[in-house]
Formats: structure tokens, C-alpha cells, sequence
């Protein structure tokens, strides 16, 4: 593993150090850069106890890391993302909050369905609104021109992720779109794609555990140069980390039960903001009638 003698001046720089090496990090410093990756604020304020605790490795680990980029120490990579924070504290501690939520819902038995409803409805608005502050314009409006610029939109996705993919494969149809949707019956996902070029789009919806299949199209669409937009719950998931574009989403655990629900209205985005960069005319009149 090749370690850096200047370490990265900003979280973003950071963050793109840590995309580039990832593959060369070994298993336990992989442990700590996706906890980097996906948790960038609890790195910035929590204790190098809590984040060993977190990230299930020993504190030594944290600093190894640390070192492996350049810096002094796990104080000084920290107080990069806190720098961060002082410019961006809307998303300040959503990590935090939802452990609190998750904590006290799973500490209650569970009542009369009226309860799993607003604890439901409560996980859900928290997921939705990180939404909105983890997906950037700039990563959205690059998606969309991947979807507009595709020859033919080929839609994957299995298990926990297929009704994201059924909906999106429906939805860009509807917007006239010619669009092939992947729904691996009979284990036949390969096959399905069999006739995907460079001048397509896959976009793949996968989720840890990350299904088998959804990661063997995105590394057959790799190798005949096609586009993949990937839709995952992290930067450095192997659906993730061979795409053009990703986009990242962490949805709500409400009682070991995972949503779908800041999925659904991302793929809404996706497939309404082509709609409308495409024919923006035809979109309003859609939008009358």
C-alpha cells in the first residue's frame, strides 16, 4: 500500500484520495474509509474511542489510517472534516440522530399500529431529508445527462432493490425512453443484457449486502465500455466504485426493517428531471393535464 507524504487540504480532496486507494487499502482500513466515506461528521466531533467502537477496529488502526494519507495523526484528519462542518452543519449529526431514533424505538415494545406508523413515518423523514443534502446538484444533473445521452437505458436490480429498478425501468418508458429492464428470472441477467454496448446506460440499484448478480452487470457493462449509474448506500461498494456516477443513498432501518422510501423519490427525480430536460414543453402539458 502506497502511503502519501503531503496529506489532502480539504474533506473533498480527502475523500477522492480515499476513492482512488481504496481497492490497495487492506481489509481493516477498508472498514475505516467507507465509516470515512459515509459518516464524514461523526469522524469530524466523535472521540477516537467512539469512531474504534463504530468502525469495529482498535484506535492503532484509526491512526494507521490517518498516517497512510499524509497526516500527523487521526486529531489532524479530523479537524479536516471539522473545518468542513463550519460551512455545511445543515447535515450536522444525522448519523447521530438516527442511532437516537433507532435506540429509542427499538428500547419500546411495539403498540397499536398507529405507533409503527409515525415510527415509520419519523425514520422516513429523516432519511429524506439527508437526502436532499447528500446528493448533490452537480452529481444529479450528471445523471441525467447520462440517461438523455443513452442510446438505450438497461435497469438492474434484485432482491431489497427491485421495486427502485421496477419503478425506474416504468417510469423512463412512460417518458418515452427506450429502456430494457433486468428483472433476472430464471437467473438470466447476463443474458438480458447480452446486447448492451458503449453507447448505453446501465443503471444499477444494489444495497448491502450487494446482490451477486447486480455486481456481475456492472462489471460485464464495464468491459464493453457501457456507462453505469450507480444507485448504493456507499461510494466504495462494488457496484459502486466501477461506475461513471453514483449516486448514494442511506435510507432508514426502523426496527432491523430497511426503507425504500428515499430510493423511490430519487428515481422520481431522475426520471422527472429527464422528462423535463429532454421536452420540457411536452413535460408541462403532461404536468396540466
Amino acid at each position: 500500500m502506497a502511503e502519501s507524504s503531503t496529506p489532502p487540504a480539504s474533506a473533498e480532496e480527502l475523500r477522492a484520495a480515499i476513492l482512488q486507494r481504496y481497492e490497495s487499502l487492506s481489509k481493516r482500513l477498508q472498514q475505516i474509509a467507507r465509516y470515512v466515506l459515509d459518516e464524514p461528521n461523526a469522524v469530524a466531533l466523535e472521540t477516537l474511542a467512539v469512531l474504534s467502537e463504530r468502525t469495529g477496529v482498535q484506535p492503532s488502526a484509526i491512526v494507521r489510517f490517518a498516517k497512510s494519507f499524509g497526516f500527523d495523526g487521526a486529531t489532524q484528519m479530523q479537524r479536516l472534516f471539522r473545518d468542513g462542518l463550519l460551512s455545511g452543519n445543515a447535515s450536522l449529526a444525522y448519523g447521530e440522530r438516527v442511532r437516537e431514533f433507532s435506540e429509542a424505538v427499538d428500547g419500546k415494545a411495539v403498540g397499536d399500529p398507529g405507533q409503527v406508523l409515525a415510527e415509520f413515518v419519523e425514520g422516513n423523514v429523516l432519511a429524506l431529508q439527508n437526502l436532499g443534502k447528500i446528493v448533490a446538484r452537480d452529481d444529479l444533473a450528471r445523471a441525467v445527462k447520462l440517461i438523455a445521452r443513452a442510446d438505450t437505458v438497461y435497469v438492474a436490480g434484485v432482491r431489497r432493490s427491485f421495486p427502485v429498478a421496477a419503478y425506474l425501468a416504468y417510469s423512463l418508458q412512460q417518458v418515452d425512453k427506450k429502456t430494457v429492464f433486468i428483472d433476472s428470472v430464471g437467473g438470466m441477467s447476463l443474458q438480458q443484457a447480452h446486447a448492451i454496448t458503449a453507447d448505453d446506460l446501465l443503471i444499477a440499484v444494489s444495497y448491502h449486502p450487494y446482490a451477486a448478480e447486480t455486481v456481475q452487470l456492472v462489471d460485464a457493462a464495464v468491459e464493453r465500455r457501457c456507462k453505469v449509474l450507480s444507485i448504493s448506500d456507499s461510494l466504495v461498494s462494488p457496484v459502486a466504485k466501477p461506475a461513471t456516477q453514483v449516486l448514494q443513498v442511506r435510507e432508514a432501518e426502523i426496527r432491523k426493517f430497511r426503507s425504500l422510501s428515499a430510493s423511490m423519490c430519487l428515481a422520481q427525480v431522475l426520471v422527472i428531471a429527464y422528462a423535463f430536460a429532454v421536452t420540457p414543453v411536452a413535460a408541462t402539458k403532461r404536468r396540466k393535464k
